[in-house]
């Protein structure tokens, strides 16, 4: 049974924190519980994510698998169906964020083909499946394409 007699503090409800180099009468001594001399004694010394003290680290042990192509282009899919429901007759990147049909202004945009659309709308986006494309025309609307501005090339060598 809980009476104030069977009650008892939480453990540890009265430790103080530990407070370092605050000399010899603090109880953590003069090296401030750092040890003598060694890597971890030093001020600022902190290895790297992943040290093994020397040892091989995991991540250099472990095989490394497959092909990363650094040119992929990653584009937000949106379905028809998904565009049929938000009653805009103009459908723009920007509109379709601030909707938030898609998470990113400035990504790649492709309409993909799924479900039907009744209404004429006005789609500008930077790809169409080929499905989207004629159902999109044969509801009586556009499907403009946006160009991909490309970087200008960088010219090393001698000027």
């Amino acid at each position: 049974m809980l009476n104030l007699t069977t009650i008892h503090k939480p453990a540890k409800a009265n430790e103080k924190r530990k407070r370092v180099g605050r000399g010899m009468g603090s109880g953590m001594g003069k090296t401030s519980t750092r040890g003598h001399k060694g890597q971890r004694s030093r001020s600022g010394s902190r290895s790297m994510r992943g040290f093994e003290g020397g040892q091989m680290p995991l991540h250099r042990r472990l095989p490394k698998r497959g092909f990363v192509n650094i040119f992929k282009k990653e584009f937000q899919v949106v379905n028809l169906s998904r565009l049929a429901e938000l009653g805009v007759t103009e459908l723009t990147p920007e509109v379709l964020c601030e909707l938030g049909v898609i998470g990113k202004r400035n990504g790649l945009l492709k309409v993909l083909g799924v479900g039907e659309l009744t209404t004429a709308i006005t789609v500008y986006a930077h790809k169409f499946s080929e499905t989207a494309q004629q159902k999109i025309t044969a509801a009586g609307g556009k499907a403009e394409v946006i160009e991909v501005k490309q970087p200008a090339p960088i010219k090393r060598g001698k000027k």
